[in-house]
């Protein structure tokens, strides 16, 4: 039997043929009115995507570039800033932090996929008023929640401090408007939902942001966004950029642009609550209290290996979900459903999901989960 691969990991994520095949044509030159062109729609396009009027930077890295450029372009050494871990995503602003001698109070939340509200963020603030910056994330890739951001801006905009978000898997799947809720940091990365491959990140700095990068001291060179700020006037980067995964970003971007931002939400929004759907009707548990759109986690019922779980499904059934992570490993699996992802992909995951779960002896109503997904899918089909 031909067995056919299926990507239904959080990152990277599948591509769109078009974006694909970009990266067979030829390489043209970075130093050029062509592919300046070819730049400067891309960084107008992800504007549209963050909700800014302010510009964005594109890094060539993974999306940590952008959260370690964050930090050394905001902070001096000895600055203090909160973190808010709740995974294996957010512990990584701690790590960095470190890294640079950036002293951090940590907020970890256990278990993962506990929620953090805004009335808890404004009582840490209030108790730690020299505090910097926020350090926050979006989605939580590791647990499948997702953070109240938007009230997250309300509480820091009150207070001398920064919000800094990781939109990396997050943003393009759910709402969050870097202007309209006060977010001072917007960064994120290509292999989510922007449906390329990993290599480049985006990030952009409102006033409050800028201000204090004027009087930041920790020390950079790569990462150093007045470089790239300087670079950017003349329609350009300081450092050879990823050509073609730009040319590759435009035409991503293409696709974004002509399902629009609302219509691109919707259908992250539908695919979830189909794969929801799907293993809620398994008699599976979520991990997250507040799931978000990116992914569905899942808790690996009691009897079951979870890492024999995520092997059936990689190894015999080619379907690429992904396992827990640290102290979750074999405990929870998680399967995606965000940038170019279709139904009939949640179909697929949730079969394959079924047949692992026969052959691992868990106890349900075959087909109740690809039933659920499909009330759900039809019911949104445009």
């Amino acid at each position: 039997m031909i067995k056919k691969y299926y990507l239904l990991s959080p990152g990277p994520t599948p591509i769109p043929e078009k974006a694909l095949s970009a990266a067979a044509e030829p390489i043209i030159h970075h130093r050029t009115p062509e592919f300046s062109a070819v730049f400067m729609e891309v960084t107008e396009g992800i504007k549209r995507v963050f909700g800014t009027k302010e510009d964005v930077y594109i890094l060539t890295s993974s999306g940590t570039g952008a959260m370690e450029a964050a930090v050394v372009n905001l902070l001096s050494p000895g600055d203090k800033v909160l973190t808010i871990n709740g995974g294996k995503f957010g512990e990584r602003w701690g790590n960095i932090c470190k890294a640079y001698g950036v002293a951090f109070k940590e907020i970890a939340l256990d278990p993962w996929g506990k929620d953090f509200s805004k009335e808890e963020l404004a009582a840490e603030l209030k108790a730690m008023p020299d505090c910097k910056a926020v350090l926050a994330t979006l989605s939580e890739t590791s647990s499948g929640a997702m953070f109240d951001v938007q009230g997250f801006g309300e509480v820091v905009a009150k207070t001398q401090a920064l919000l800094v978000v990781d939109g990396i898997s997050g943003a393009g799947v759910t709402p969050c408007p870097m202007d309209d809720w006060k977010i001072d940091v917007f960064l994120s990365g290509s292999q989510k939902s922007f449906m390329i491959p990993p290599g480049l990140a985006f990030i952009a700095l409102g006033p409050k942001a800028w201000a204090a990068a004027e009087t930041a001291k920790l020390p950079k060179f790569y990462f150093d966004l007045k470089k790239a700020k300087k670079n950017l006037a003349n329609k350009t980067t300081p450092w050879t950029p990823g050509v073609s995964l730009i040319i590759q970003q435009k035409h991503a971007l293409d696709i974004i642009q002509a399902m629009g931002l609302e219509g691109l939400y919707a259908h992250h929004r539908a695919l979830a609550e189909a794969t929801r759907a799907g293993v809620k009707a398994l008699g599976l548990e979520l991990l997250a209290q507040r799931p978000g759109n990116v992914l569905t986690c899942c808790k690996v019922p009691d009897g079951i290996d979870g890492g024999k779980l995520v092997k059936t499904m990689q190894g015999k059934y080619r379907a690429y979900i992904a396992g827990g992570q640290d102290p979750y490993k074999g405990k929870i699996f998680r399967i995606a459903h965000l940038g170019y992802m279709g139904g009939f992909d949640i179909i697929t995951a949730l079969s394959a999901l079924e047949m692992t779960l026969m052959d691992l002896g868990y106890a349900f109503e075959a087909g109740a989960g690809v039933k659920a997904a499909q009330a759900v899918l039809k019911e949104n089909w445009q």
